[in-house]
């Protein structure tokens, strides 16, 4: 009976169609999860970079040769490695062989700045570093700064095949900067001297040790180290299977998601090695050119934020291809527009697919996507149902109660991936990860959303998107909801600026689709939409006109940018 009241109090349980409603954690390692895949599908492709291709025998093959160097060098269980890199074999090599040791990845993006990559390696206490070619120049005053021990060098080309290679030499390798310090060793001589290890490794990695940092809070306040275990990421991904019900052994998935945010991490290269698929591997990919990559590679499934989507149903290249390959997209990393969604849904079908943009929700402070829509069911403007092993509770920001169906709330998430906490930051951990009358530990979002009686979730707003304007609360979301349905928008965004007796008010940001040009009647005719489906108290005060909306490292928009910015016709 009480297994019983449990299960009706979750409703979207009865849309786990196959499905468990938990998921059992290994209690190992990362390392040993994909080994156990690599025991199960040795000849399967486990990936392929620029024309070469590795099975998944010589994937664990490299990975354990990577873990004799770094125990060469002296890395131990406990101890913080940074990679700062994009998505490269050597990167993925290095991070797995880091885990088999029980030592600690930190993983920072390669466009970051000299100071940003300094406060991360301090505050992580990282001694060892992996880098692309390309950022040695930003490390070098940081290497004698911080007593940095070691750094292993790799190059973008490295795993390229000949005539790749050496086109990206003309291109762009022959203007990188060969690195050259007495604390540098390039990534092939750092292989070879692993050779001479004499430590005998031992995986012995479990549930709560601690594996990875990610990097969280850059666009909406300080940036913080978020900890994670191997337990976030093996539950993640073994939830994140059963949802997708596509990845597998005999598919493919365009690997573009980077390696230093979850999404990455996580949903795209730890689930498909876990799963047997394989990973089509690119460091970077030029959205304008999304297109012609899908045509080259044909993956089955699609893992990206929606900036990349949104090239695709205005493809000219695309217009008379066969799409049928494309089994599955999951969109997350940022808000997908309901119009976004439909416009791809229905050109994929236009084009013999049957997939349909599965949205998805999540954050760094646990690992990535908890929420996902169901693979047989899909409603209009949802981040889809919690995954199996987690619950989602929209909760009253001041009382902490939990709001009825259909009220907006905090969304709050308890679910074997949520983090460890903040390195060296007790005081925000606290703040976020706060346990109920029974105990039970609920990350606390900070992002509004509602709940309807079917269990599917709805996101609203980022609590520090939310306006407040005259005591009125105004969702940004669903004026650029109105605004991304008028025919001569392309995109928007509705970001809150000061008001003198108002507080703040809401500025659209909107950017015009390719064939229209900025008249009088074309803004007449948007703010008489607006004005038409929008309440008095939430209309836009002023209307800003760009080309394209800037975005973060990742791909986001860069809300903070636009706030009091010049840089439009108003």
């Amino acid at each position: 009976m009480g297994i019983f009241k449990k299960e009706e109090h979750k409703p979207w349980y009865k849309y786990y169609i196959n499905m468990k409603k938990t998921v059992d954690s290994p209690n190992t390692s990362m390392y040993a999860q994909i080994k156990k895949t690599a025991e199960k599908y040795p000849l399967n492709i486990a990936y392929s970079y620029y024309g070469t291709s590795v099975n998944y025998k010589n994937l664990i093959k490299n990975i354990d040769s990577a873990a004799e160097a770094f125990a060469r060098l002296g890395v131990e269980k406990g101890k913080v490695v940074s990679i700062i890199s994009p998505n490269t074999p050597e990167a993925i090599t290095c991070f797995y062989a880091l885990n088999k040791i029980g030592a600690i990845s930190n993983m920072i993006h390669p466009l970051s700045s000299e100071e940003e990559i300094k406060y991360s390696l301090k505050e992580s206490d990282s001694k060892y570093i992996v880098a692309i070619d390309m950022v040695f120049e930003k490390l070098k005053n940081t290497i004698e700064e911080l007593d940095i021990q070691k750094v292993v060098i790799i190059s973008a080309s490295l795993s390229m095949d000949t005539i790749t290679k050496i086109g990206y030499y003309l291109t762009k390798g022959r203007k990188i900067k060969k690195p050259f310090a007495g604390q540098v060793v390039n990534y092939e001589r750092f292989i070879y001297r692993g050779k001479y290890n004499k430590t005998k490794i031992k995986d012995e990695g479990k549930d709560d040790t601690p594996a990875v940092i990610l990097h969280s809070g850059g666009t909406t306040g300080n940036p913080k180290g978020v900890l994670l275990s191997n337990k976030n990421f093996n539950t993640l991904v073994l939830s994140e299977i059963q949802m997708n019900k596509v990845i597998g052994p005999d598919t493919s998935i365009l690997a573009i998601m980077p390696i230093f945010h979850g999404f990455g991490l996580g949903c795209t290269f730890h689930a498909c090695f876990s799963s047997g698929a394989k990973a089509i591997i690119l460091p970077s990919v030029n959205p304008k050119k999304f297109d012609e990559t899908l045509l080259k590679y044909k993956p089955n499934i699609i893992a990206c934020v929606p900036s990349i989507l949104e090239t695709v149903y205005k493809s000219k290249k695309l217009e008379k291809e066969d799409l049928t390959f494309i089994k599955s997209v999951v969109c997350g990393g940022d808000t997908l527009s309901p119009s976004l969604n439909k416009k791809i849904d229905n050109f994929l079908y236009d084009h013999g697919s049957d997939a349909k943009v599965k949205t998805a929700y999540g954050m760094t402070e646990c690992t990535a996507g908890v929420t996902m829509m169901p693979y047989e069911e899909s409603k209009d403007e949802s981040i889809g149902i919690p995954c199996p092993g987690f619950e989602i509770k929209i909760k009253d920001f001041s009382t902490g109660e939990e709001k009825q169906p259909g009220e907006v709330g905090e969304i709050c998430v308890n679910g074997p991936s949520v983090m460890l906490g903040y390195i060296n930051n007790e005081e925000e951990t606290g703040k976020v990860l706060r346990p109920d009358e029974k105990g039970k530990i609920w990350l606390h979002t900070g992002d509004l959303g509602y709940m309807d009686e079917d269990g599917f979730v709805y996101f609203k707003s980022r609590a520090k998107r939310m306006i407040v304007s005259s005591g009125y609360n105004i969702f940004p979301s669903q004026i650029e909801n109105v605004l991304n349905k008028h025919p001569y928008v392309e995109t928007s965004v509705v970001v809150a600026v000061p008001h003198p007796y108002k507080g703040e008010v809401p500025k659209a940001y909107i950017v015009l689709k390719e064939n229209i040009k900025l008249s009088s009647d074309v803004k007449k005719s948007i703010k008489q939409h607006v004005e038409k489906n929008v309440a008095k108290y939430a209309l836009p005060y002023s209307y800003g006109y760009r080309k394209e909306l800037p975005k973060t490292l990742i791909g986001k928009v860069a809300y903070k940018e636009l706030i009091n910015n010049s840089e439009e016709e108003d």
